[in-house]
């Protein structure tokens, strides 16, 4: 495979990129940018990046298209299972329990930031609705959102191939909570209606979308600078009650959480709570 040099052509399409999404293309992973943009040069004829980036600064639609080239969306149901275990087996009870003398004792409000094409948050769906056999009488939502348009329109239809099922359900719950069309599988109606699907960019502000008991925002930070990493955190603090509870990726490190995180280990999953912010003192007078 060919290897890119960080020439001034290429540095501009990498800043193009970080300033639409984030994502910070380092020089060992160069080879990506001619992997998922040689199509789109050749389709359009751009005779370099610099000029793709060029363009890109003013359209809009090719700045959705570099977007849908350059993100991930590896994935499959209970990725990486011992946040999922933690939360079943100790977390989530906890915090029930905690809800139950309070003015909403049957609300949740869980975000899945970074969903990518929906396995995470109806993973989160199916766990809870197994948790609570009264589900139906809760008031409980999930947010779903991605940068990615076409990540979200796959995640709100909720059809899967006989490969994309596969991988982390049991047969259980593949036939409890999915039904078979022809050679694919589609989420069933008491899944889909627990979850809220959106297209956000996680460089944007988070003002609107509530406050939330359980965040999970896994293998999105990694690919930030180090400045959008903290900011992007801090954020997430920000829309966390108190006692809520923020899970990130396996590869992503307490270092890179802020000031505004302390870390906890349960279930072999390492879970991040906000800490309550100490009231500055304004003085007197």
């Amino acid at each position: 495979m060919k290897t890119l040099e960080p020439t001034t052509d290429i540095v501009d399409i990498m800043d193009v990129i970080e300033q639409l999404c984030g994502i910070q293309v380092d020089n060992r992973k160069l080879y990506l940018l001619e992997h998922r943009f040689g199509e789109l040069m050749r389709e359009a004829s751009y005779s370099s990046y610099a000029e793709l980036a060029r363009c890109a600064r003013d359209d809009r639609g090719l700045q959705q298209q570099i977007v849908e080239r350059i993100t991930t969306r590896e994935t499959l149901f209970f990725r990486d299972g011992s946040p999922f275990q933690a939360l079943q087996h100790k977390l989530l009870p906890e915090i029930i329990d905690a809800r139950s003398t309070t003015r909403f004792p049957r609300r949740l409000r869980l975000w899945s930031a970074a969903c990518s094409s929906g396995q995470e948050p109806y993973s989160l769906a199916i766990m809870i609705r197994e948790l609570l056999p009264d589900v139906d009488r809760w008031d409980i939502q999930i947010l779903a959102s991605d940068i990615s348009s076409t990540a979200i329109a796959q995640a709100k239809q909720g059809v899967y191939s006989e490969h994309e099922i596969s991988r982390g359900l049991s047969p259980a719950q593949l036939h409890r909570y999915f039904r078979k069309e022809g050679s694919q599988w589609r989420v069933q109606d008491k899944l889909r209606s627990m979850i809220r699907f959106e297209e956000r960019n996680f460089l944007q502000p988070f003002n609107t979308v509530g406050l939330f008991d359980i965040v999970f925002c896994r293998n999105l930070a990694i690919y930030f600078s180090d400045c959008n990493r903290r900011d992007l955190f801090s954020r997430i603090a920000d829309q966390l009650v108190d006692d809520g509870l923020l899970f990130i990726g396996a590869q992503e490190y307490h270092a890179d959480m802020s000031e505004r995180f302390s870390m906890e280990q349960h279930c072999r999953a390492t879970v991040y709570r906000p800490k309550k912010r100490i009231p500055q003192n304004r003085g007197l007078g």
